[in-house]
């Protein structure tokens, strides 16, 4: 594009082909590209999601100049080819499995985190992505086993059964052990958050200046999270001993993984963290608030303003969107939300991995101690 748009009319009309191999070709994709974008020039802006038409604008490709107009034809290519890879995967019924997962947040690994990981931890996570692992479904698949029946319950041993279904570990606190694991990050990302809020000063209130003629807005700005509404929140977890929901709010047999109350304003908040297969993340988000919403409705016809937020962490190191909505919800946010995720997801990793390598073998409190 450079020696064909040149402004040097020599360099125009030399006629200049730049070869690119024989399974693909830049005069061809350039074409293709320039296609759709006068496509997307005729169509015009388009309404996503629940914004209204015109709030995602973008640049027109009859208008755009040089620079403008080689970038965007580059990101057409780009957007073609990441197409046809999504068409495949979708495809393939194993595999391509990730691709239905609509309630779990995407996740980008960076060169940086590939060159500090592990081997085996890289090696492990994307093999359970793609459901290649070795189980003893797949090596009976691939003729490589007798059975496909697992070790400890005798039903087919899937990496799904194997992380998440298993009776038998089930009983054993295997799936327990794996949820406290996950649990311990969360609950010491939060208290960092609770200490951080109490640490910050109440900023002052601005002077909004408005132009001669017109009203001022009326709209309040936008306040922090939920930790900047109280400075004394007691965080109370599930972790060692049984927890006792606090009986002065209402009294219940339930317990749920965290609860945060502040007296001071009369406000609690319940959090529940469920770690299933990611292609049941939905499902498991409707089962814990059908759960607690008898004894949300409960504290608050006691005068406590009550809610119910339920996390849910994919076994295979996948957060749903529910982790980023609670944590938005209680004023994570910037550095510290990356920090927090990125604890959350190596240790459901890496309790997974553990899962996985003692997937046949008897279960020890030992063990767990020495492996995570």
């Amino acid at each position: 594009m450079m020696y064909r748009d040149s402004a040097d009319v020599k360099v125009a009309s030399a006629g200049i082909v730049v070869k690119t191999g024989r399974k693909w070709q830049a005069q061809e994709a350039i074409s293709r590209a320039e296609t759709r974008r006068r496509h997307k020039t005729l169509v015009g802006s388009v309404a996503m999601g629940r914004a209204g038409l015109g709030s995602f604008p973008r640049p027109r490709y009859d208008r755009a100049r040089d620079k403008e107009k080689r970038q965007l034809v580059q990101d057409e290519i780009r957007a073609e080819l990441e197409e046809e890879r999504h068409s495949k995967m979708v495809s393939m019924s194993k595999q391509g499995a990730w691709t239905r997962w609509e309630h779990a947040e995407a996740r980008k690994l960076t060169w940086a985190e590939l060159w500090r990981a592990e081997p085996l931890r890289t090696k492990f996570l994307i093999q359970s992505v793609y459901d290649v692992l070795p189980s003893l479904a797949n090596l009976h698949t691939w003729g490589l086993a007798d059975t496909p029946e697992c070790k400890l319950c005798q039903r087919r041993g899937t990496l799904e059964h194997i992380l998440s279904c298993c009776p038998k570990a089930l009983g054993e606190g295997r799936y327990r052990w794996h949820h406290d694991q996950v649990l311990k990050s969360l609950a010491d990302s939060i208290c960092v958050a609770i200490q951080y809020s109490k640490s910050q000063v109440t900023p002052k209130q601005s002077i909004t200046f408005i132009r001669a003629g017109q009203k001022a807005n009326q709209q309040p700005s936008s306040a922090g999270g939920l930790l900047t509404t109280a400075r004394d929140w007691q965080l109370q977890v599930d972790l060692g001993t049984k927890l006792k929901f606090p009986a002065n709010i209402a009294p219940t047999s339930l317990r749920p993984d965290m609860v945060l109350t502040s007296d001071s304003t009369k406000q609690v908040v319940l959090l529940e963290l469920t770690v299933p297969w990611e292609d049941r993340i939905d499902e498991a988000n409707e089962r814990k608030r059908a759960k607690y919403c008898e004894l949300t409705t409960e504290c608050r016809s006691n005068g406590w303003r009550a809610r119910c937020e339920s996390v849910e962490i994919g076994c295979r190191g996948f957060a749903g969107h529910s982790q980023q909505r609670v944590f938005k919800l209680l004023d994570i946010r910037g550095q510290q939300l990356r920090k927090a995720t990125k604890n959350i997801l190596e240790a459901t990793e890496k309790a997974s991995r553990w899962l996985w390598i003692r997937r046949g073998d008897p279960w020890c409190a030992t063990w767990t101690q020495a492996g995570v």
